[in-house]
């Protein structure tokens, strides 16, 4: 059941991404670009998308398991810390060179987009590196 439900979730977010555009990286370095032709739908979709999340966390605030059943872990870090600026800084480059972030670029790697393949490998790598830098030492 817990598949299912992670399928039809998966699925919606993708076609909600495809729809409002944020797969595209060219809608996407239209909205960053506040000095040139700025467009700025996008952020009517990041508006819905908060108005929509906002009451979701609210009630998931108040329970410690998921509909489906398994275990809910909200993060719980309140702190504005080093990693967490670099994390955010590293993010917002290179959504703003690629017009990709990692949701959509999933999304656009079913299009068969060569540009969503090679940010998703870079991304893996760089997950991997960052499990490698922060991994316990013996």
């Amino acid at each position: 059941m817990q598949a299912l439900i992670a399928l039809v979730a998966g699925l919606l977010f993708g076609i909600g991404l495809l729809l409002s555009g944020m797969a595209n990286p060219t809608k996407v370095v239209g909205f960053l670009d506040l000095a040139g032709s700025w467009d700025p739908s996008l952020a009517l979709v990041m508006a819905g998308a908060i108005g929509a999340a906002l009451p979701a966390f609210t009630m998931a605030r108040k329970r410690s398991t998921a509909w489906a059943g398994c275990a809910l872990a909200l993060p719980s870090a309140t702190q504005i810390d080093a990693p967490l600026v670099l994390g955010s800084l590293t993010f917002g480059v290179g959504w703003g060179l690629a017009g990709y972030c990692p949701g959509p670029a999933l999304v656009s790697l079913g299009t068969g987009s060569a540009p969503a393949v090679v940010f998703v490998l870079a991304m893996i790598a760089g997950m991997a590196i960052h499990a490698w830098l922060t991994r316990p030492r013996a």
